[in-house]
Order: structure tokens, then sequence, then C-alpha cells
């Protein structure tokens, strides 16, 4: 267990290097939330993490997440995000356990969620994820459907609507797509001034994603090492 505090010591101290030089950059005085996607790893793992002062993780499916949530002694001292793509059939089982839904990209899952929530006296914060890939299925919705989206997000009575989320699409620059993503923020918060969280950019990408002002970096492989082992 000392072997794997060290080996995660490192791994964080090496992002947290990365995300203060990528501010310094950008000329931020601010520093995105660093969620630590957990996905395929332990519960000994978040608390871990835990020990070493993460208070963001994230999950990307509904029953792994939920099983080690009930595991994790540290929770109470966590933010749950849920980053993964979102059933409606399980909306209400990540409401149980998520403080923070990243990917809500349809109007059938602002129902279901809020009904999750309020079943389990909880409120959400949700940010809708937007599609930057011209369909090429890395999830979310259309540009065009975010205002909608947003509004039912904003009228239900146990989500809060944070902001937007995007994943970069695959085999193209990463900045264009964030620069993007940015821009629809700025449009979503003229409307909603409250939503201006942006969560972008991951291992690979952090860094444009702090460039084009990204409040959220979810960030697994960089931190907790290679999953394939942990399958």
């Amino acid at each position: 267990m000392t072997d794997r505090r060290d080996e995660l010591a490192e791994r964080l101290d090496a992002v947290r290097e990365r995300v203060t030089a990528a501010c310094a950059a950008a000329g931020r005085t601010d520093l995105p939330t660093l969620v630590a996607v957990t996905k395929f790893f332990p519960a000994s793992d978040v608390d871990l993490l835990a020990d070493l002062g993460v208070t963001d993780v994230g999950e990307n499916r509904d029953q792994e997440a939920s099983e080690k949530m009930a595991a994790i002694a540290q929770r109470e001292a966590l933010t749950v995000h849920f980053v993964g793509q979102l059933q409606s059939n399980k909306a209400s089982s990540v409401a149980a356990y998520a403080d923070v839904v990243h990917s809500l990209d349809r109007a059938k899952l602002v129902g279901a969620l809020d009904r999750g929530a309020e079943r389990h006296d909880r409120t959400l914060d949700v940010l809708v994820q937007v599609a930057l890939d011209d369909g090429e299925g890395r999830g979310g919705a259309a540009p065009g459907d975010l205002p909608a989206l947003a509004e039912a997000v904003a009228a239900a009575g146990h989500l809060r609507l944070r902001g937007l989320m995007a994943v970069a699409p695959l085999g193209r620059p990463a900045r264009p797509a964030f620069a993007r993503l940015r821009e629809l923020s700025g449009t979503l918060r003229a409307e909603h001034p409250d939503a201006g969280w942006i969560s972008a950019g991951m291992s690979g990408d952090l860094e444009d994603a702090v460039a084009e002002g990204a409040t959220h970096l979810r960030v697994g492989s960089a931190i907790l090492g290679s999953r394939e082992s942990h399958r």
C-alpha cells in the first residue's frame, strides 16, 4: 500500500505541476478543479488519493461507481462526479451517490435525473454535454440543442445548471474544439449567469483545455496509471 501511495503521490504531483504551468502560460491566476477519474480502480486508491489532498473524483460506469462509493472510507470528504454517458434507466442510481453529473445530453435525462434526485432528497449540479466531433460517437448534444436543454435543466426542481462539458474529437487537435466550447459557454452564460463551469481536458490535452478556460479537468491515466491491468 505504501508503494501504491508513493506512486499516486508522484503522478499527482506531476499532473498538478502541468496544470500550474498551463495556467501560468495562459495568464490564469485561478486553478481549475482537478477531477481524478478512478474508473477501473479500487476504493483503496480513492482513499489514498483523498489522503493526498484530492477532493474530487470521477466515475464513468454506474454499477462500478455505486458499489465503490459505498466502500470508500472518506466518501464524506469527496465530491463525486459522474462523467460517463448516462442512461435514463440508471439516472436514479446515479443520483444517489453523484454530486455532479457532467454528461446530460438529451431531454429524456432531465426528468429522469430530476426524479432520481427528488427520490433521494438531493440536489445535483449538472453540466450539459455538447458534441464537438460532428457525430463521431463521443456523446453530447448538438450545439443547436443547448438552449432548450439548458432551460429544461434550469427549470428542474432538484437540478442546478452549472455549465458545459465536452470531449475533444479523436484524431484532431483539441485546442480548436475547446475554443468552440468556450464560445458556447459564453453564450450559455448570457442566459444563465451561474452556469460558468467548463469541463474539458483529460490526460493528453489538459494544457489545451486550460488555455481555453476549463474550470474542471477530468484526468485518469496520468494520475492512476494504465487501467488495463485493473479490468
